[in-house]
């Protein structure tokens, strides 16, 4: 049973996770508008798009948060930045995996930042990134963030886009643990791939789960700087990649490289089947999938 005292310690973990992650939001949609008016008239014509912020709900009263929505920009096609906070109560099939549950019905608490970006131009890389704090008797954090270039000849980790994401994200995880960025690369690389087709969905990134070392403030900092690192890096290859031009093989191959994202988010990720069984909001959800995509 939590004493008192710890669940005051929670809430006060939970509601300052919840602030950082909400302003991490705003900055990020702030980048994203301002690289939209940004991106070059001649490949991106028309008017910048905005992120449409919409405050939701949970149908049970136990949350909600606001997703951010932005679609058919100039540079992209479609990015979506959410935030959410939920209180409820695990199932015991669900608890048997849980820390801190022990097997039966349990109370827990959840607050993320999730984002994905799926560009109109096959020369820049699509991302995605989430982080979160989740709460039952004990607490963790976990997330990261990972890269896909869309053409096959960029689909290396030493490409230039790869090196300097793989090198942001190491310098959010050195200060905390030199062993942290080796192990959390390969957890991403095992993670992000799709076994029917033997194949990973990109150059990978970092991914950590149940990241909990007994001190919040250090564990609570490495979350903040995995967001910084994605905010310092992504906007940085963006810019660098939305010059170039491209023809319609390369959309045509961008299009069936997409597919790998719907298979693995329906078919594996952790993430969706707990947001759907938990009674999340299937819009943002399932807010992942691309605007377009074909499979060959």
């Amino acid at each position: 049973m939590t004493t008192p005292a710890a669940e005051t310690k929670q809430t006060d973990q939970l509601d300052r996770s919840r602030v950082w992650f909400e302003s991490l939001r705003d900055r990020i949609c702030a980048e994203i508008e301002a690289i939209e008016v940004e991106a070059p008239l001649d490949l991106f014509p028309g008017e910048p798009a905005q992120f449409d912020l919409r405050a939701r709900e949970r149908d049970n009263g136990m949350g909600g948060g606001v997703g951010g929505f932005l679609t058919n920009g100039r540079l992209f096609e479609k990015a979506c930045v959410h935030t959410s906070t939920a209180r409820g109560i695990l199932t015991p099939e669900m608890a048997q995996t849980m820390p801190g549950a022990k097997g039966v019905e349990q109370t827990y608490a959840s607050t993320s930042i999730s984002l994905i970006m799926h560009p109109r131009s096959p020369k820049v890389p699509t991302v995605h990134m989430n982080t979160r704090y989740f709460h039952t008797t004990d607490y963790w954090f976990g997330g990261g963030a990972d890269l896909t270039p869309m053409l096959n000849r960029e689909r290396h980790q030493t490409t230039d886009d790869a090196v300097l994401f793989h090198e942001f994200m190491k310098g959010a995880c050195d200060p905390y643990n030199p062993d942290w960025h080796a192990k959390y690369k390969a957890w991403c690389d095992e993670y992000f791939f799709l076994p029917h087709r033997k194949v990973a969905r990109g150059v990978g990134g970092i991914f950590f789960d149940r990241h909990n070392t007994g001190d919040f403030e250090t564990d609570f900092a490495f979350t903040q700087a995995v967001g910084e690192a994605f905010l310092s890096s992504y906007p940085k290859i963006v810019r660098r990649r939305m010059m170039e031009g491209w023809d319609a093989a390369d959309r045509a191959e961008q299009l069936e490289v997409r597919g790998l994202y719907v298979e693995f988010n329906l078919l594996y990720d952790r993430g969706t089947t707990f947001g759907l069984r938990a009674g999340g909001n299937v819009e943002t959800i399932l807010s992942s999938m691309p605007p377009a995509v074909t499979w060959g």
